[in-house]
């Protein structure tokens, strides 16, 4: 048998992955983030498309940008930008809010960066999964905040048009204090080094990490999308059930989906959980 297909002289539903671009290199060290680029730039640079930037959830540490590129190079071929980023780890000495300074500069860098990439500076989504997730939230509601803002391309701003936030932390009080299981032996340390001092010495700070607590005083607001796993053992899904209660009251356009019987990562993923994340930024970005 012999067919023919007609050619695909625009590259649509095709992608390519530009590795290891720098964003950031503000402390000595240097932040990579992975692009996917619709290959329909290389026909013509002219062009500019609706940008998703993720991050991979890590507890705060060292976001594995690899763990979801093959679903969002999806994301690409249906006509996306979408970079993949790191941020700096507690681990390191590198104590909150450091993760959001740095998620705050890749969104500057792709935004002064648009012509090189292809990107749309006016249609900039941003979707996090667990800490990423709760970086996501923070990131909708401080756009342009100076607190966080590094010298690393301070005149762009860092402000988005919509974001997602999978299983995400939304009040890290209620994370630590309530659940007992986040006192396993260590965790004590581990979240010191998380804030760079005590729960009872930096309250401030952790209040300023939970967005569920800085709705009220947010600099900026976007539309939000909350999906969490109702069998959560990680973040409990109470977390973004109360989000969304509270941006409801407060006006914002959310939507909350929960995953039935999901657990933290895992058996949270499905085609359609991707298909209704793809839907969220169609309406909004597109």
């Amino acid at each position: 048998m012999i067919e023919t297909l007609k050619n695909n002289p625009q590259q649509v539903g095709n992608s390519r992955l530009v590795p290891d671009v720098t964003f950031s290199t503000k402390t000595g060290k240097e932040l990579k983030m992975q692009l996917l680029i619709p290959w329909s730039f290389e026909m013509d640079s002219s062009q500019v498309y609706p940008t998703v930037i993720f991050l991979q959830g890590s507890g705060w540490t060292f976001p594995d940008v690899t763990y979801e590129l093959p679903q969002l190079a999806e994301f690409s071929r249906q006509g996306y930008v979408v970079a993949t980023i790191t941020h700096r780890s507690y681990l390191d000495g590198e104590a909150m809010p450091a993760f959001l300074e740095d998620s705050k500069t890749a969104i500057r860098f792709l935004r002064s960066h648009w012509k090189e990439y292809g990107v749309n500076p006016e249609k900039i989504g941003f979707w996090g999964t667990s800490s990423g997730g709760n970086t996501a939230q923070l990131v909708a509601l401080t756009g342009d905040d100076p607190r966080y803002q590094t010298s690393e391309w301070s005149n762009v701003s860092d402000q988005i048009s919509c974001a997602v936030s999978c299983f995400g932390p939304t009040d890290l009080n209620e994370l630590y204090q309530e659940s007992g299981k986040q006192f396993e032996e260590g965790n004590e340390q581990r979240i010191q080094q998380m804030l760079g001092g005590s729960l009872s010495q930096k309250q401030e700070l952790i209040q300023a990490m939970s967005p569920i607590k800085i709705v009220d005083d947010r600099k900026t607001e976007c539309p939000l999308f909350l999906l969490h796993g109702t069998a959560d053992r990680v973040v409990p899904c109470q977390q973004s059930e109360q989000m969304f209660d509270k941006v409801t009251q407060a006006g914002i356009l959310s939507q909350l989906l929960l995953v039935e019987g999901a657990d933290h990562e895992g058996d949270f993923w499905s085609e359609a959980v991707y298909n209704r994340i793809l839907h969220f930024f169609d309406s909004y970005l597109k």
